[in-house]
């Protein structure tokens, strides 16, 4: 398995991103060809060789023509330049997923909605070319799996378009939530909101701890020359040891509690906050209680750390006064997710593989949905399609 791992020791930008992926592989002419499907003016992208404290990299740096003349926009006019434009079906869904996660943590921060969000640095040509980009280089390179470190903020202040904001910055906090941070290395930002959204939208795993042959380094180097400890991002390019089992055996843990007294509409919601915090699965099963009493089971699936979160979600939205928590074993086959072209349109599918070889195809049942509506067909015959031209 093809494996990117991202190694933050001093942090991640936009910028570092593109220049450590350039420095692993991707050919910048096909990076700098596929920018100019976005079909937007004033700005270039710069690539070069340079150093930070003896080490050597690629320097990636998106340059401004008219920095004067550019204006902020809101999350729909980047929608739509991403939509119109003539870039794959999987780099759209991927820049659209990294800047939707910067839209709804400026939304929160500011308490507004996500369209109603005024992007400064993040609507402009450079934060565009920045996350159009690290979709881009992500698809070139075409692995299985991203994993990443813990990811360095930094620490200290940093100055943004409404003033001077503590580090990490309340949007780049956001955005980490759930996810492994480090802090204190360098008193600077050195995590930046997009850096810290292209983590979150595509890394698969965050681990400290390696398990792979490594194939080929790479180095982003930042524009920042400040500091003792080298403005570089490290990336590699490995491929997962063969005495690791495809079928992965993870330790997960069950939350449960026995309902009797609860209105069955609540259900919906209480499934929608948990699957949107984390879940990794939620059921009921009818039990039978005290005086015979007919109820419902709660069981829910996840990783050890989002255990806080769960019980919270729990008790403030269910009747329940108890849950019962224990630790299992799970065995989790090897997935991946893509974006297909098919007759009917794009379709999202999840592969599932054991030994090697693919075992299942699913498409997503929400984009079922959507083609059997536009084109009058049944889920069954929107299937047979699709697995035809697979």
């Amino acid at each position: 398995m093809k494996i990117l791992y991202y190694d933050c020791f001093a942090g991640i930008s936009g910028d570092m991103n593109l220049g450590a992926l350039v420095d692993l592989g991707v050919n910048p002419d096909f990076l700098i060809a596929e920018l100019q499907k976005l079909r937007i003016e004033g700005f270039h992208l710069e690539i070069q060789r340079d150093i930070r404290r003896g080490i050597s990299g690629t320097k990636a740096t998106v340059v401004i023509e008219n920095p004067e003349n550019e204006k902020h926009r809101h999350l729909r006019h980047v929608e739509e330049l991403i939509n119109q434009s003539s870039l794959s079906a999987e780099v759209k869904s991927r820049s659209l997923k990294i800047f939707d996660l910067i839209a709804e943590a400026e939304a929160k921060v500011h308490n507004i909605s996500k369209q109603a969000v005024h992007f400064h640095e993040v609507g402009a040509l450079d934060s565009i070319a920045d996350i159009v980009g690290a979709a881009i280089c992500l698809d070139y390179l075409k692995v299985d799996k991203v994993m990443s470190s813990p990811i360095q903020l930094g620490g200290g202040m940093v100055k943004c378009a409404h003033g001077l904001m503590p580090v990490p910055a309340p949007a780049t906090a956001l955005i980490v939530q759930d996810v492994p941070v480090k802090t204190g290395l360098v008193q600077h930002e050195a995590t930046t909101p997009t850096g810290a959204a292209i983590l979150v939208a595509t890394v698969d795993e965050f681990n400290a701890h390696i398990d792979f042959t490594i194939q080929k380094t790479g180095y982003g180097i930042g524009q920042r020359d400040i500091s003792e400890v080298p403005n570089v991002l490290r990336v590699y390019l490995s491929e997962e040891n063969e005495n690791i089992d495809p079928a992965q055996l993870e330790e997960a843990w069950i939350l449960e509690c026995n309902i009797d007294d609860m209105n069955p509409e609540w259900y919906d919601h209480l499934f929608t906050a948990l699957f949107k915090a984390g879940a990794s699965d939620v059921f009921l099963t009818p039990i039978i209680m005290k005086k015979s009493r007919p109820a419902n089971m709660l069981s829910v699936l996840c990783p050890q750390n989002l255990l806080p979160k769960m019980k919270s979600i729990i008790f403030n939205n269910s009747t329940t006064i108890g849950i019962r928590e224990y630790a299992v074993a799970k065995t989790v086959l090897e997935r991946t997710a893509k974006v297909i072209e098919t007759e009917l349109g794009t379709v999202r599918v999840k592969c599932s593989y054991f030994n090697g070889r693919e075992i299942r195809f699913k498409p997503e049942f929400e984009d079922l949905k959507k083609l059997a509506a536009q084109h009058g067909l049944s889920l069954n015959e929107v299937e047979r399609i699709i697995a035809k031209t697979r």
